[in-house]
């Protein structure tokens, strides 16, 4: 925006300048050479008193080499016949010519003849005819030589003294249309990083409006300031009703879940009914977990960098869908979670997605079928592939769509779109495959471990949604 108003304002005062420079100039021009030509009528006047007293030749002569155009050998004067000497002249129609003539004989008998005074041009400029009747029937002509340097004398340095102008002008203009643009952009720069500020989570960011920070900002860009500060207010405002609501429900569901707990605890002993209890307890964490997050202000939130042990989370997780795996006579292989890999994520939203990934095999595939959950940990990034030997996708685009999953009775379509937030988070992916091990179905989540590996994977991760791929 600011070099757009520098263009914009050179653009303009250039066409502003030439429009009136350059009439000046030819004006300066026009002004010189008839500056010339008037000098000229004057020497030629000057000897006009001269020869209506006499035209001897010897005080003609004198009177002509008086003048300055007569010192400098470019003036002439042109006597009639009647006032021819006994020395013959150097030409001229009738009469001798005194000082340096320039002007061919025809001409000067013209300016004699017709009584009237014009330039003819000659070598090295012009010559002035300029008739002067002595007494009756004879008339002289006085001839000035104008030189051409004449005719451009102070032009070149009235051009020059106009260029500069012009150029001042565009400079001051410039000038003036920076010190604009800088306060413009200024402006729009301050909102553009209070709008950065607000979508990187900054709930508390406003742009100033008022005070010596804003003086000569465009009135565009102060109601965009207000209206940005009116937004960002109910951003928030939208956001504690949204806390409350989940703290609400959430709180709700205390009531059916104690109702679970007791019911579980009168199961008596063996595997299911431990795994039945101990899924009601996790759930009573997790939404005790939820009212406590949604309770809390963002600003409340400690500073502390979120993270978990991906291995120990993966490892618990099967441990637990383990026992109904075994009740099902399903076949199952943990590989690659011996050895910790931290990922950048909250224990809970991992266990989640992990729960998703492994519910969709129990749910989608037959009773007995085989699944197998790899994790691979490099450098920067974690993967789990959770493969199985049911019928696969049939659809990888349609899958990871939102809410269209297809998994029958409780199914809501938000597993994988759960897993997919929870890859993105971290700058990773999820993509849908068949395992070339079970032949079945696979799922391959990858998580990054550095921020700096987040831009290329978000880069990629168009790409990588929903392509087959195979270990």
């Amino acid at each position: 925006m600011r070099w757009a108003l520098i263009k914009a304002a050179v653009a303009g005062t250039t066409m502003v300048a030439l429009a009136f420079l350059i009439p000046l100039g030819l004006m300066v021009q026009q002004t010189a050479r008839d500056r010339a030509f008037t000098a000229a009528e004057r020497q030629a006047a000057a000897l006009g008193p001269a020869l209506a007293i006499t035209t001897d030749k010897d005080a003609v002569d004198r009177a002509l080499a008086s003048t300055d155009a007569g010192g400098q050998g470019r003036m002439a004067v042109h006597l009639p016949a009647a006032a021819q000497s006994d020395t013959p002249g150097r030409g001229g129609p009738g009469g001798p010519t005194l000082g340096d003539g320039r002007a061919d004989a025809a001409d000067v008998a013209t300016a004699g003849e017709q009584g009237r005074s014009f330039t003819v041009q000659v070598p090295g400029g012009y010559a002035l005819l300029q008739p002067v009747a002595v007494d009756t029937g004879r008339t002289a002509v006085v001839e000035v030589f104008v030189a051409e340097s004449d005719l451009t004398r102070g032009v070149l340095t009235a051009w020059q003294v106009l260029s500069a102008v012009a150029l001042g002008l565009v400079a001051i203009s410039v000038l003036v249309a920076d010190r604009m643009g800088n306060r413009i952009v200024a402006s729009a720069r301050r909102l553009a990083g209070a709008a950065r500020s607000l979508g990187a989570g900054n709930l508390a960011v406003r742009v100033p409006v008022e005070g010596k920070q804003v003086d000569g900002s465009p009135e565009e860009l102060r109601e965009a300031g207000h209206a940005f500060n009116t937004m960002a207010d109910r951003v928030v405002q939208l956001l504690a009703a949204e806390r409350e609501l989940a703290a609400d429900l959430s709180h709700r569901l205390r009531t059916p879940l104690t109702v679970l707990r007791l019911n579980a605890a009168s199961l008596g002993d063996g595997d299911a009914a431990d795994a039945t209890r101990h899924a009601v307890a996790q759930l009573e964490r997790e939404v005790d977990q939820i009212i406590r997050s949604a309770r809390r202000a963002p600003e409340d939130a400690p500073a502390v960098t979120v993270g978990c042990d991906a291995a120990e989370v993966i490892r618990e997780r099967v441990a637990f869908w383990s026992a109904l795996a075994e009740d099902e006579g399903r076949r199952w292989q943990l590989a690659g979670a011996e050895r910790a890999a931290p990922v950048p994520v909250q224990r809970g939203d991992l266990a989640a997605a992990v729960d998703a990934l492994l519910g969709n095999v129990f749910r989608h595939t037959a009773v007995g079928t085989a699944f197998s959950v790899d994790v691979l940990a490099t450098d920067s990034s974690v993967i789990v592939l959770v493969g199985d030997g049911g019928p696969g996708y049939s659809d990888p685009e349609a899958a990871l769509k939102r809410g269209e999953g297809h998994g029958g009775e409780g199914s809501t379509g938000l597993g994988l779109d759960i897993v997919r937030k929870l890859a993105e988070s971290t700058g990773g992916d999820l993509a849908l495959g068949r395992s070339a091990v079970l032949g079945g179905a696979e799922t391959r989540l990858r998580m990054y471990t550095r921020p700096e590996q987040a831009a290329p994977a978000r880069a990629g991760r168009r790409r990588s949604r929903g392509a087959l791929f195979q270990r």
